[in-house]
This record gives structure tokens, C-alpha cells and sequence, in this order.
């Protein structure tokens, strides 16, 4: 395999660092700008390669020791070599990148990213596996087990649940560990930023108005956390089971219901267009379907609020949203130190409501998108 030395000069989405090699780039993980680094390819495409680190031949002064000893090998962590002030450097620069190459925006009004309160032990849940006797993680780039005795990202209650699972060789299959009881549905897997996130979510809504429409609204994260500010609210999700969930403790105020999202939201917008009505949307990593995003458009509400978990499609929906909204402000939060995933939330107002929108905001579209 052919060997390169290069310097990086950038980290791109997924955790990789970026270098040049006679004007290709080169995409080599578990290094940082700024570093000279010596590579050998795995991989040669027309327009970019791969390649891995053998050798670091000027470090970088954010360059720290791992505290993971499977770091490398396995496929979970990808910044353990960064120290932590830096990860959040680094993802505030790509969510900024996304939204000014993907959603046209040449000032984006960008927030101080949240940081998480600890960064390592904040996981209340993992997912291992267990494979002919080996519990573990899958290996960076090979379906193949690595053993995992105790995985630093994870709280102390699920080491403890790890522990216990490998002290009984389970069977072969998937086991999900958890720091917390209750219902088997999607959670926040990281306690101190969700309540950052709930905490910001309810600042960027308006006090006492008539509706919430939450979409991909889970067992209700939101919904039940903002009923002060409603009202009424209504929480959309296609998971029967965490609707059931959401349902179980719900007031009057509250309606819960199951199914197409898409066309649930689309229909109570129509419905209640005359309301003074704000929308949060929670979608997966594909983002808003386009039948959502026009939804929205043809019947804006007064605010709305997009929680993401991929700043690329929450920058390709906020491009499209512009045509009805301004966007006030976009928020990263570091629910996932050590690793290359990001969290936003944008919060977008009515462009109708905002005088001299969208320039007032700061915020200006290139010319001809």
C-alpha cells in the first residue's frame, strides 16, 4: 500500500481528518488540524482516498491519550485523541459549514455550542452484542466483535448491567443496557444535556399560547415539559408504543397520536391555521420528509423549532424553510462527546411576523438560491 505524508487540514463530518495528496483529498481518521502525519492508503476513488494512520510527525498541542483502551478498534469513539474543549470547537465549525454550503446561509446566527457536564460516563444506554462467546462492540470498519469488559462513555449503572451480562455468557443477539427503568422507547441518551436541551427548547417558545403541535414527539419530552406554556398540545409520533407511553399520564390538555407524522401535521395545520400556533419538530437523521417542509410552508406557524441530530439535512431543511421562516437562532449541543454525532436546535419564526425579515435577524441568503 502506498504511504503519504500530508498535513491535515481539516476534520470533516463522520470524524475523519482531511489532507491533500497531489490535490485529492484524503480522509485519514484519529487525527486533527493542523498535524503532519504520515498515512497509507486503503482506498483510491477518482476524486478522494483513504487512508490510516501509521505515524503522527508533528502533533498538535489538543492531542491527549485516550481514556478508552479499545480506542482505534473500536467503531463508537471517534475524538478520544481530542481534548474535549477542541471536540466542541470542531463541531461548532461543521454545523456553521453545513448551514452556510447547505442551507445557502451566509451569516448563520449561531449560539455557543452546549457542553456536556461530563465527558465521559454520560451514556445511560449502550447496545452490545454478544457473538460465540465475545460480548462487545462491532470493530471500526469489520462486522466483526470486539471484546468490551467496561466502556468509559457509559454510566456506572450500565458498566455495572455489562458486568452482570457477561458474568452469565448470554446467549448470541442483542442486548440493550440501561442506567434507567421504564418503557423500552427512544430516550435521550444523555441526561445532562437532554435537560439542557428541554430548558432551551422552552426559552425559544413563546409563553401562554394557544397550541403545540410536537411532532416526532417520542413518549412526549417536550409536550409534557411545556405544558405551562399551551393551552393545548398535540404529540405526533409513528411508535404506537411510545404513544401508549405518552399516553399513560397525559392531562386534559394533552392529545397523543399515532401514525404518519407527515400527514397528521399536515392536516392540524390546516385545521388551525387561524391559532397562535408553534410547531417543534424532533425528526430522525434523514431529517423533515419534503412533505412536511411544504406543510409548513403552505401554513406557517408563528414559531417553530427544529431539534436534529445531522446538522447536514437540518442546513438542506432550513434552506427550503427560509421561503416562510427566519431563523432566529441555531444551537448545537454536545449530546455525544467523544464522538463524531452532533445535536441543534434551530428556532425559526413566521417571516410574516418579524418586520424587515429576514435581514433584521442577521441572517442573509446568497443571491439566486
Amino acid at each position: 500500500m502506498t504511504q503519504v505524508e500530508l498535513e491535515i487540514q481539516d476534520i470533516a463530518f463522520g470524524g475523519k481528518g482531511v489532507g491533500r495528496v497531489e490535490g485529492k483529498a484524503v480522509f485519514i481518521p484519529f487525527t486533527i488540524e493542523g498535524e503532519q502525519v504520515r498515512a497509507r492508503l486503503v482506498r483510491e476513488k477518482k476524486n478522494f482516498a483513504e487512508a490510516d494512520l501509521t505515524d503522527v510527525l508533528v502533533a498538535s498541542p489538543h492531542r491527549v491519550t485516550p481514556e478508552c483502551p479499545y480506542f482505534g478498534r473500536c467503531g463508537g469513539c471517534s475524538y478520544q485523541h481530542i481534548v474535549y474543549a477542541h471536540q466542541l470547537e470542531i463541531k461548532t465549525r461543521q454545523v456553521e459549514a453545513a448551514l452556510r454550503r447547505l442551507g445557502k446561509i451566509q451569516n448563520p446566527p449561531m449560539r455557543p455550542i452546549i457542553p456536556s457536564a461530563k465527558p465521559y460516563g454520560y451514556r445511560n444506554r449502550i447496545t452490545v452484542h454478544a457473538d460465540e462467546g465475545v460480548v462487545g462492540y462491532f470493530r471500526r470498519d469489520v462486522h466483526r466483535l470486539i471484546e468490551v469488559e467496561h466502556c468509559p462513555i457509559a454510566a456506572r449503572e450500565v458498566n455495572a448491567a455489562l458486568t452482570e451480562l457477561r458474568s452469565r455468557q448470554p446467549r448470541d443477539g442483542h442486548f440493550t443496557l440501561r442506567a434507567h427503568g421504564g418503557p423500552r422507547i427512544f430516550a435521550q441518551t444523555n441526561d445532562d444535556v437532554a435537560a439542557a436541551l428541554a430548558q432551551l427548547v422552552a426559552e425559544m417558545l413563546p409563553p401562554r399560547r394557544e397550541l403545540l403541535l410536537d411532532a416526532y414527539c417520542g413518549a412526549g419530552f417536550f409536550a409534557k415539559r411545556l405544558l405551562a406554556h399551551f393551552d393545548r398540545i398535540i404529540g405526533i409520533e409513528w411508535d404506537r408504543f411510545a404513544i401508549a407511553a405518552a399516553q399513560q399520564d397525559a392531562t386534559a390538555a394533552e392529545t397523543y397520536l399515532s401514525g404518519d407524522v407527515e400527514l397528521h401535521l399536515g392536516r392540524l395545520l390546516r385545521e388551525n391555521e387561524s391559532a397562535r400556533t408553534s410547531v417543534i419538530v424532533d425528526p430522525p437523521a434523514t431529517g423533515l420528509p419534503a412533505g412536511t417542509r411544504q406543510a409548513l410552508l403552505a401554513h406557517p406557524p408563528h414559531s417553530l423549532v427544529y431539534v436534529s441530530c445531522n446538522p447536514a439535512t437540518l442546513a438542506r431543511d432550513l434552506d427550503e424553510l427560509q421561503q416562510a421562516f427566519t431563523i432566529i437562532s441555531v444551537t448545537p449541543l454536545d449530546m455525544f462527546p467523544q464522538t463524531a454525532e452532533i445535536e441543534c436546535v434551530a428556532h425559526l419564526q413566521n417571516a410574516e411576523m418579524i418586520p424587515n425579515s429576514p435581514t433584521d435577524s442577521g441572517v442573509e441568503r446568497r443571491s439566486g438560491s
